[in-house]
């Protein structure tokens, strides 16, 4: 009977399974029952379970699932609901939450979910036809589309800026050398934003199994969706009404940036591989000897004993900590790559701790998982188990003690031999447990997690750096990323540019591509027009591969080095203006680098294939990417006046010019009205500036404001008020320069400012001011 009874469970079980599996889908069915919450309202169906959660009144989540009730996990989102609806209205029909920022409609039969500004404007809804469903264990959320809808977002991600008729793929992978239509890549953020009909929403998808976004893709312009392999529809609406609310309010669900070291900012020079220790200490010296500024030389996999991770090369590097020694004495911040893979070999110290820790990963039954990488064949840490994260920071100890403070995750999507890593591969996942199919996209991310905790605790309040390549929503919290192995081509210079954009559109701000690209050897002409893009993003690094030719600044003849330390030396004039935006991005989750989606969102030149390049560098620069071949640019000017900054001629907005693009002047501009503070030149962040900081005032119709901001770049002080931070306000009306009174502890390095007034007629003198902590005023 016992035996009976088991055969009849197997059968009932493995019918379920093949229902499920099978060719039907499944539509969640009509609104059964509801009730309130704490923070919201949840619908019961005959087939589901609805979560209707408000976050904020811009912010509110929706979760529909078909198992029992789960605890609520997300790596991503680090908070909690805070808010109730207003109001919950009634009707035989439908029930209307309330906010006083939006309002949600929830259709009961069948059921199916709207958005609405206050003013009843729709912002997005639910396909008429079929809402969410499943097929299978993939569940997907079907959107109708609007016949002017555009989307912009979705992160690392090749293509158009404006997505509509694109499909994606959310799956973390080692693609080195790949093209300008190449999906997926990296980077994993399922997070976008709708414009149409001047409206703009925003949806996050938080599900880490494989996803799909299909914005009309093959679907007749019906409907847009987004699905996932497994898991919960899990989504967070945003209805803030524009593209910065709404990346403000995204980075608060999912976490800012915080406050790089100071150096990070700085020109990096790396390369496949700079050994023996003869080699680099010779490319540093070159750097001081023919005077351009640098901050960081790259150890790549090279410098360690058998590419096993945490170890030093004994032949190469026999003294580490005495050639960083040197190195910090010479300016220069040397970071480390470390990958993921843990050599499998007995007595490596690595390796025999992971083994008595239960920290790698493994397959059902308990045998470890065993993968080939640069070592040979590795085990692999259980990022989300926290008791492997506590002893992978651990690890860096060693290395920090030897005066390393950047950390460079590569390796980590993550990637073995034949991308294949089977998905039942088991995961602590903080004690809810998961296989690969959930825990690959979140891998990169908590290994950063892991190596930016690990190294800040044992940093004794120093700013650890770390990059990685791989992540997922909220990596913006713990590293930098970078945007892979790109190649030495004019299409790559591009197609970097929007990538950074793109992901800038996503809550990452400290991004960019490897200038003069990784894979093959750039021309001359080619680097040095990517190294005066590179000028102009957020992270600044030119590295290469191993193999290739040289690409430091010097590399191209003497012309060439003359006009490569022309533009790094520009890059150190700009980081009083560049720290600031920082810090502006660590508070408000505005990017650096700004698709011009973000100010001019309903501008619909910006989206056009000539123009989708171009982008704004903090408040006051916009930015034409030229390629290599290219002696002229046609630019499109947004609203406004622009000055190019080479010459202050003008332009007037809403306008596209044919301008010159030689190839020692980028068309950069800067917008009418502005603020630009530059230093003097320095040859390394640690070394002071002259005390005289410039102010270049543009004159224009409209004024500005511009929030200076210094710290010790260093520390986390700045966090307990240990800055230095004011406003300068420009008001043209009344021909007036406002300081405020300066705020915070931290004493500014600059004594005076020397103000530049560029475009007034008639022409306004130069003047000094001293700094002074008092608020003041300038008349001209």
């Amino acid at each position: 009977m016992k035996k009976l009874s088991a055969f009849l469970l197997i059968l009932s079980w493995s019918t379920s399974i093949i229902a499920q599996t099978s060719s039907s889908p499944e539509l969640i069915a009509p609104v059964q029952s509801w009730e309130q919450t704490d923070h919201g309202i949840l619908i019961r169906t005959a087939n589901a379970a609805v979560q209707i959660s408000c976050y904020s009144p811009t912010i509110v989540r929706i979760s529909a699932t078909r198992q029992p009730a789960q605890p609520d996990f997300s790596y991503t989102v680090i908070r909690k609901p805070g808010n109730s609806f207003d109001n919950v209205d009634e009707t035989a029909s439908q029930l209307l939450l309330y906010t006083s920022g939006m309002v949600v409609k929830i259709q009961k039969k069948p059921l199916r979910i709207s958005f609405f500004d206050r003013d009843g404007h729709l912002f997005s809804e639910e396909f008429e036809d079929f809402g969410v469903t499943w097929l299978g264990e993939e569940v997907t959320c079907h959107r109708n589309l609007f016949p002017d809808e555009k989307f912009i977002g979705l992160g690392e991600k090749t293509g158009p800026l404006n997505r509509r008729g694109q499909a994606y793929v959310n799956w973390n992978r080692d693609i080195p050398a790949y093209s300008d239509r190449e999906d997926p890549l990296y980077q994993s953020i399922p997070f976008f934003i709708g414009i149409h009909d001047s409206l703009t929403y925003g949806i996050f998808l938080d599900n880490s199994f494989k996803t799909l976004f299909n914005f009309g893709a093959s679907t007749d312009d019906l409907f847009s969706f987004f699905s996932a392999a497994g898991g919960e529809m899990d989504y967070y609406f945003f209805g803030a009404g524009s593209v910065a609310g709404i990346l403000e309010d995204y980075t608060w669900l999912t976490g800012r940036m915080p406050l790089p070291p100071y150096w990070s900012l700085g020109y990096q020079q790396s390369r496949w591989g700079y050994y023996p220790e003869s080699e680099v200490m010779s490319v540093a010296l070159k750097f001081r000897e023919k005077q351009i500024p640098c901050d960081v030389i790259y150890f790549d996999i090279d410098y360690m004993d058998k590419y096993k991770i945490f170890t030093w090369h004994p032949e190469r590097f026999p003294h580490p900590e005495e050639m960083i020694g040197k190195l910090h004495e010479m300016g220069f911040h040397p970071v480390v790559i470390i990958d993921p893979g843990i050599k499998i070999e007995h007595g490596y110290s690595a390796y025999k701790e992971g083994i008595l820790g239960d920290f790698f990963i493994k397959y059902p039954g308990g045998r470890l998982y065993t993968g080939n990488v640069w070592p040979g064949r590795c085990h692999f840490p259980d990022f989300t188990n926290e008791k492997t994260r506590l002893w992978w920071g651990k690890q860096f100890q060693p290395m920090i003690s030897q005066g390393i403070q950047g950390f460079w995750n590569d390796m980590n999507e993550p990637s073995a031999w034949g991308q294949s890593i089977p998905d039942i591969v088991e995961f602590n996942f903080d004690g809810h447990g998961a296989t690969m199919a959930e825990a690959h996209n979140i891998y990169g991310l908590e290994m950063a997690r892991a190596t930016y905790e690990g190294t800040r605790k044992l940093m004794n309040g120093r700013r650890p750096f770390v990059l990685t390549r791989a992540g997922f929503s909220g990596i913006q919290r713990y590293s930098a990323v970078w945007t892979g192995d790109n190649s030495a081509t004019d299409n790559d210079l591009l197609q970097g540019v929007r990538l950074m954009t793109s992901m800038g559109l996503s809550g990452i701000s400290f991004t960019g591509s490897d200038v003069g690209g990784f894979i093959g050897s750039p021309t001359r002409e080619l680097f040095l027009r990517w190294l005066s893009v590179g000028v102009f993003t957020p992270f600044f690094r030119t590295h290469s591969e191993v193999n290739s030719l040289d690409q430091e600044p010097w590399s191209f003849g003497e012309g060439s080095e003359s006009q490569a330390r022309t533009l790094i030396n520009l890059r150190y004039r700009l980081l009083p203006y560049l720290y600031s935006m920082f810090r502006l991005s660590s508070i408000s989750g505005l990017p650096v680098a700004r698709s011009l989606a973000i100010n001019y969102t309903y501008d619909p030149k910006i989206y056009d294939w000539n123009y989708q390049n171009q982008y704004l560098f903090g408040d006051a620069l916009l930015i034409a990417p030229v390629t290599s071949v290219q002696k002229f640019q046609k630019v499109y000017f947004p609203e406004g006046t622009w000055y190019r900054f080479s010459d202050q001629t003008q332009f007037s907005g809403n306008s596209e010019v044919i301008v010159d693009a030689p190839l020692n002047n980028l068309p950069v501009f800067v917008k009418a009205g502005s603020i630009l503070p530059l230093q003097s030149v320095i040859q390394y962040t640690d070394q002071s500036p002259s005390p005289v900081l410039e102010l270049w005032i543009y004159n224009g119709e409209q004024g500005s404001s511009f929030n200076l901001y210094e710290d010790d770049g260093v520390t986390f002080d700045n966090e307990k008020g240990v800055f230095y931070q004011r406003e300068i306000r420009f008001n043209p009306e009344a021909g007036q320069l406002l300081f405020s009174s300066a705020e915070g502890s931290y004493p500014s390095k600059y004594n005076e400012f020397l103000i530049k007034f560029i475009g007034f007629n008639p022409p306004v003198p130069d003047c000094v001011v001293a700094n002074s902590q008092g608020e003041f005023t300038i008349d001209f």
